[in-house]
């Protein structure tokens, strides 16, 4: 069992699979934070009706299972004339699912910063967009890292149903190996083990990261030159 997984650990065909694993799991988190982004801001517009399509695709896609998503993509799109590759249905799919759960990670995080520090930075001068690019968006960067990191994580878990399009990732092309010799045992378990190392390292990346935008574990003149105890430093840039 042993030489076999091995075996299958270094073989082509499964480093393939898990290569396109990676690209549509990164390429999809990315989208879906683009995306999310989008309608975290719409859903805090102050057009009702922009909020109110923000809401209604939150409840839409979050509503239907994702493998419902995919299959829809895959299989009603080419009715209307949109035709798309496995990779493309996938990508589309997951993106689309992603966006509307991120968009509430995003939004909670935007949410979480003192309304009186936005108060000071207008009193300061700032414009809107200065106000969310050195006030808002570097401290809700903390809140929102965190979960951003397990949905990524849920994401490369998700991707595996990709396969039901006909997507080669790991999971299918251990199916397909697994039909062609009836080894189910020992690709699986490759199958697994490229999953576990997989969420090992990206966990493990994901702590580096939240380490070093940890103010606490920092130095007194650190935190105050991170944070908004200096209002001098404000002033002078912004005055």
């Amino acid at each position: 069992m042993f030489e076999s997984v091995g075996s299958y650990l270094v073989s082509e065909a499964f480093l393939r699979g898990a290569v396109n694993t990676l690209k549509l799991t990164i390429l999809a988190q990315l989208v879906g934070v683009a995306l999310g982004f989008v309608v975290a801001f719409a859903k805090r517009s102050r057009f009702s009706a922009l909020r109110g399509l923000a809401n209604c695709y939150t409840w839409v896609f979050r509503g239907i299972p994702v493998l419902v998503q995919l299959i829809f993509v895959y299989n009603v799109l080419p009715q209307f004339g949109l035709k798309l590759s496995e990779f493309e249905s996938a990508l589309v799919a997951l993106s689309l699912n992603e966006a509307a759960y991120m968009s509430e990670i995003i939004r909670t995080g935007l949410s979480a910063v003192s309304k009186g520090q936005q108060r000071a930075a207008r009193a300061l001068g700032m414009s809107n967009w200065k106000i969310m690019r050195h006030v808002i968006l570097p401290q809700a960067f903390r809140i929102i890292l965190p979960p951003t990191g397990n949905q990524f994580i849920g994401m490369l878990k998700t991707s595996a149903l990709a396969s039901v399009v006909g997507f080669t990732d790991l999971l299918q092309t251990a199916q397909q190996v697994a039909s062609a010799n009836f080894n189910y045992i020992d690709t699986l378990v490759t199958v697994v083990i490229y999953y576990l190392a997989f969420t090992a390292i990206f966990t493990m990346i994901q702590i580096y990261v939240e380490r070093r935008l940890d103010i606490s574990r920092r130095g007194p003149a650190a935190q105050k030159q991170a944070g908004f105890m200096n209002p001098k430093r404000w002033v002078a840039r912004f005055r």
